[in-house]
């Protein structure tokens, strides 16, 4: 596939249009022409390492940072550009932080409404009775922050922040703090209260899963802009990078030489591919499988090496040296209990390969 970064360029017309936005820290710039949109009720993601620019893009977004280039538009009104910014009171943005942020000296009903200034009392209490259905708590309303749990308190941040329906909802690494198992079920949780109440958002995370768990699109950041702008699907599947495949899943990469623009041999075989046409014949590549690629087969003539094994419960994840030396993945039900050093089948089984020039 080409090596081209597939990034979504800011619309004019979607909920959130980023176009084209910098920054810097004295001398350091942290963000480089990065640009996306997301339309109204869609969740996107800023995938990365720490230190790639998530959070300053979330500032961004919310007022806290200017931008020295490009331009920020939500429903349409431009609110960030050189030397413009609107006042973060008037974006009509809500935020959940990792520390949850909760005032310890108010009940979780009165942190919930805490945002709902200049409407009555009965609106208030039946907006917050509501929000506190809506993330499990309807019984904890008379409770103090620090008599929950802490995914019970993240809860009570989003319901805070959602309380005033805001137009764009921003979380910066909420999940951090929680446990893995907990991360997971609220991260699909959250995605559910969002879905339901069609708000549009906009997480921070360096953690994949909990990126694919809750969003629709993804963007992967490294170095202050954004590689590829896609579904996790796509990110998965077909990477626009080098450093996306790298970056997304598990997956070894086993050099091939180009056949034609269609096709791709490696020590495997011949395989179709997809390949931009200026690629010429012969042309040295590298190409990425992933462990679902490679299925295990005992009819299969084609034999690997078990190399390294690693319990997955469901299944095993090995590592196999092909018989010319080359190295590859496969995720193979766990009843499959092979031996290190012993031989197994395999095939492959892929609609195209996803090449990289060398």
């Amino acid at each position: 596939m080409a090596n081209e970064n597939r990034v979504a360029p800011g619309h004019p017309h979607a909920l959130v249009a980023i176009q084209n936005i910098e920054q810097s820290y004295g001398r350091n710039r942290v963000l480089k022409s990065l640009s996306f949109s997301l339309e109204r009720g869609q969740i996107g993601c800023l995938l990365g390492a720490s230190g790639c620019g998530k959070t300053t893009v979330l500032r961004c977004i919310a007022g806290f940072e200017p931008v020295a280039a490009g331009e920020i538009r939500l429903n349409g009104v431009l609110v960030s550009r050189r030397d413009f910014s609107v006042p973060t009171e008037q974006r009509r943005i809500g935020m959940v932080f990792q520390d949850y942020a909760l005032f310890p000296h108010l009940d979780i009903a009165a942190n919930i409404a805490f945002g709902l200034h200049g409407t009555s009392r009965p609106q208030r209490e039946l907006r917050t009775a509501e929000l506190l259905d809506i993330v499990g708590l309807g019984n904890s309303g008379a409770k103090f922050p620090h008599e929950l749990s802490g995914g019970q308190q993240q809860r009570v941040a989003l319901a805070r922040a959602l309380a005033p329906q805001p137009e764009l909802l921003l979380l910066d690494e909420p999940f951090s703090n929680l446990d893995v198992e907990l991360r997971e079920r609220l991260s699909l949780e959250v995605r559910d209260i969002l879905k339901q109440q069609n708000t549009t958002a906009i997480l921070v995370t360096h953690d994949q899963h909990e990126a694919f768990n809750i969003a629709d699109v993804v963007g992967i950041m490294a170095h202050g802009t954004i590689e590829q702008w896609d579904t996790p699907y796509n990110l998965y599947h077909e990477p626009a990078s080098r450093m996306v495949a790298d970056f997304i899943g598990q997956g070894t990469f086993l050099p091939g030489t180009v056949v034609n623009h269609k096709l791709v041999q490696l020590e495997l075989g011949v395989f179709p591919a997809k390949l931009p046409g200026e690629w010429p014949r012969g042309a040295a590549v590298d190409v990425l499988l992933r462990p679902d690629d490679i299925l295990h087969d005992d009819s299969s003539a084609l034999q690997a090496e078990v190399l390294h094994k690693a319990f997955r419960g469901a299944a095993f994840l090995y590592t196999l040296r092909l018989p010319g030396g080359g190295r590859v993945m496969s995720l193979v039900p766990s009843h499959h209990n092979h031996a290190i050093g012993e031989k197994i089948g395999i095939r492959l089984e892929i609609d195209h390969l996803v090449a990289f020039r060398r």
